[in-house]
């Protein structure tokens, strides 16, 4: 049955998003965004472009969320011409962006006492997968609202991980991005050290592949690990850092354990400081590592 849905932050991965609810039968709204991507191919196959989220929320059975992180979910939410201001009564909200587990808490309170419901459904997976309707995505909520939500769900994903109530997609997201992007940082450490120390590249490449060091993460890393000039995955480092941050304030709020998570983003803070590019990708730090022990290196010998 088509639905008219609302997208707000037609971005990267929410141009994606947007392709495939238009290619299911359903009526897209989408919010003239900053963080937008061109917006012509989303036109062009019928998308209706709003200037407001209240807007947008009076237009929409569903509104979709694909913003950076918590404060962008709040702020479009609950301003003044959010999207509660013009919220449907049981209207359903899907935050697909990637934010704290606690405002995602806050936030189906806040959509709840405007008439509407909630859940949180983050992705997983590239840009490439988004266009293709092919994202993970880990959802929580109210067992009737997630039900609700599927229909609009499986437009752009292949995956579907029920995760709890609500905020346990959010916590689940935290877990994955952390253990990825830690996986990262290891691995872009070795490497860094071999690069710096002469090691051939091919040859760590191939050692780590058929052995222990055998991954996802070396296959992101490997393009920039043998050829300086190679294309790595494209997640920018201030995501990362944003997404880390997420991690170790939901885990610090629970006493856990996260010394780990405190040492992954001293070196990814580190890489960005060195690259001093605020746009750099996080396989950079393959980069940034080498170029730096390279100098520590010389200067060891030096002395």
């Amino acid at each position: 049955m088509s639905q008219r849905v609302g997208l707000v932050g037609a971005g990267r991965m929410g141009q994606g998003i947007g392709r495939n609810v238009l290619r299911h039968g359903h009526a897209l709204s989408v919010l003239d965004h900053p963080g937008n991507q061109p917006l012509d191919e989303l036109e062009g196959a019928g998308a209706v472009v709003v200037s407001s989220a209240r807007e947008l929320a009076a237009r929409s059975e569903v509104v979709i969320l694909c913003v950076t992180g918590a404060p962008q979910v709040e702020s479009v939410l609950c301003d003044h011409d959010g999207v509660l201001a013009g919220l449907r009564p049981g209207a359903l909200v899907i935050d697909c962006s990637t934010s704290l587990p606690q405002t995602s808490v806050r936030m189906e309170q806040r959509v709840r006492a405007a008439g509407g419901r909630f859940v949180d459904a983050p992705m997983t997976r590239t840009v490439a997968d988004a266009l293709a309707g092919r994202l993970n995505l880990l959802v929580g909520g109210a067992p009737d609202d997630v039900q609700a939500a599927l229909a609009v769900l499986r437009c752009f994903a292949e995956n579907i991980v029920v995760a709890g109530g609500v905020g346990a997609g959010h916590r689940l997201k935290l877990l994955h991005n952390f253990v990825s992007l830690g996986c990262i940082a290891l691995v872009a450490e070795a490497a860094g050290y071999a690069l710096g120390s002469g090691i051939d590249p091919q040859v760590f490449v191939s050692v780590l592949a058929s052995g222990g060091g055998a991954g996802v993460a070396l296959e992101r890393l490997r393009p920039v690990i043998v050829d300086p000039q190679g294309r790595g995955m494209e997640f920018s480092m201030a995501n990362a850092l944003k997404d880390l941050g997420y991690y170790k304030d939901m885990v610090d709020a629970s006493a856990a354990q996260a010394g780990i998570a405190g040492a992954v983003l001293q070196t990814l803070r580190g890489a960005l400081a060195t690259l001093g590019d605020e746009g750099a990708a996080v396989t950079d730090v393959v980069a940034a590592l080498a170029a730096r022990n390279r100098d520590r290196m010389q200067h060891h010998e030096g002395d």
